[in-house]
């Protein structure tokens, strides 16, 4: 069977989940991201991404209106249902409908998703709308070498690890070396009904904690 391209690059459209709902970036998510960004501990988590935390209100909000979704690199907010608040970003990055091919990237999940049914589900939702609705061949998630976590994630997730492309680029006046995996369509079934059991209801707790790990590996 000849391999087909993607329909198209993804669109302005909202992603909704049970825990999560996914929201093109805008203004109206900038002092949620903020907040998030400079509670304790917030300002760590951009050590391995390429900008720092934001200083004040006003550069969190020239970088949400920065967000272009005619570039190749288009971002969403990740809004917690419950709350109503945005607690993260993340991004479609190196967009090639052409080859079937699309990366999840720019993750900033903050502290209030930390070891969360939303982190998960914020994934899930970008990879079942990629493969189940756009018609992609290929996911990717890239990382620094040095993030272990970053790695850690990615394997929890059922991404497999391709390698290491050695002093890929600079960042933050440092020497990177980036980690690759992807998932393929063909592992994406399986894939989609372990997310789908885990992040059924039942499978947690009154507290919200896991009855069982999620199982993608």
């Amino acid at each position: 069977m000849n391999p087909q391209p993607a329909r198209s690059a993804p669109e302005r459209i909202v992603l909704e989940g049970r825990y999560v709902r996914l929201e093109p970036l805008d203004k109206r998510h900038a002092a949620d991201l903020f907040a998030v960004s400079t509670m304790a501990g917030g300002a760590e988590r951009y050590r391995w991404l390429f900008s720092h935390a934001p200083s004040d209100l006003s550069e969190m909000e020239a970088r949400v209106a920065s967000n272009d979704w005619t570039s190749d690199t288009r971002y969403v907010a990740v809004v917690d249902k419950t709350s109503g608040k945005a607690v993260g970003q993340q991004g479609w990055m190196r967009i090639r409908p052409e080859h079937g091919s699309i990366e999840i990237g720019g993750v900033y999940w903050g502290l209030p998703m930390a070891r969360s049914r939303m982190a998960t589900e914020a994934l899930f939702l970008f990879a079942r709308h990629a493969f189940d609705d756009l018609g992609y061949r290929r996911f990717e998630w890239k990382c620094n070498n040095a993030n272990e976590p970053s790695k850690a994630a990615a394997t929890r997730f059922g991404f497999t690890f391709e390698g290491i492309f050695r002093q890929d680029m600079i960042i933050k006046g440092e020497s990177r070396d980036t980690a690759w995996f992807s998932i393929i369509d063909s592992e994406w079934p399986t894939l989609r009904a372990e997310f789908e059991r885990w992040l059924d209801p039942a499978n947690f707790d009154d507290a919200g904690v896991q009855r069982t790990r999620l199982a993608a590996r």
